[in-house]
């Protein structure tokens, strides 16, 4: 089976400028997901996914593969990873390439580690899976939310049995943007990844950080100096 690893990384971010390049702890913070799918062992080609040159260089640098750049209908705010994704399984079979599996690694998660990918692959193996997909526990249980209006009452805000101690909740997970690992096949054909043959990976929460404003920059960054802090 051949395994390729896609890193979407477009230009153009509106959140933060550059995000996708931004100088996390001293590294781009795309370079994060490359070391960690290099270092997994589990690709054998770990391609960048850009419209930018410039960001094709940086993806290079630091050991990626950038044998294309985006279309324009691709690179756009409007385009989702999906289609993406198709596009870059379609530029390699114009090259005769064609993997088997594919795991989309979001540069916004530069804490998931070679570790996770590694894990992430193996329950995909066990479970003889068409899909795997990261998630995480929430950090508060969903009974204890619902809407406001313009009031700000709270009744029937939660149920009267919701009414209990946090340990007794039922836990709840979310999706963290870290790892999708797909059957390419299926997942070509298929255009829902959410059924009896995808299965979910638990990663712990500290590694499931997802970049999407500067607190969660800051947040990130703080973690990777207290791991350097502590293998020194």
């Amino acid at each position: 089976m051949a395994v390729l690893a896609i890193i979407p990384a477009r230009s153009g971010s509106k959140g933060i400028r550059d995000k996708n390049i931004k100088l996390l702890a001293g590294k781009p913070l795309l370079a994060y997901s490359i070391v960690a799918a290099i270092q997994s062992g589990v690709f054998d080609e770990v391609m960048v996914s850009t419209d930018s040159r410039s960001y094709a260089e940086i993806a290079e640098k630091f050991g990626a593969k950038v044998p294309f750049l985006r279309s324009a209908k691709t690179s756009t705010d409007q385009a989702s990873t999906r289609e993406s994704v198709l596009e870059v399984h379609a530029n390699y079979l114009k090259m005769n390439k064609f993997y088997d599996e594919f795991m989309i690694l979001q540069p916004t998660s530069p804490l998931r580690t070679h570790q996770d990918i590694m894990n992430a692959y193996n329950l995909f193996k066990r479970k003889e899976a068409k899909s795997v997909i990261s998630v995480c526990e929430v950090d508060h249980s969903p009974h204890w939310a619902n809407t406001l209006d313009e009031t700000l009452s709270l009744k029937g805000f939660i149920s009267q049995n919701m009414l209990m101690v946090r340990q007794s909740l039922e836990r709840f997970y979310r999706l963290n943007g870290a790892i999708y690992l797909h059957d390419t096949k299926y997942y070509l054909e298929n255009a829902y990844c959410f059924d009896e043959t995808s299965f979910a990976y638990i990663m712990d929460k500290m590694n499931s950080v997802d970049i999407d404003d500067m607190f969660d920059f800051y947040m990130a960054e703080f973690f990777i100096k207290k791991h350097r802090e502590s293998l020194t």
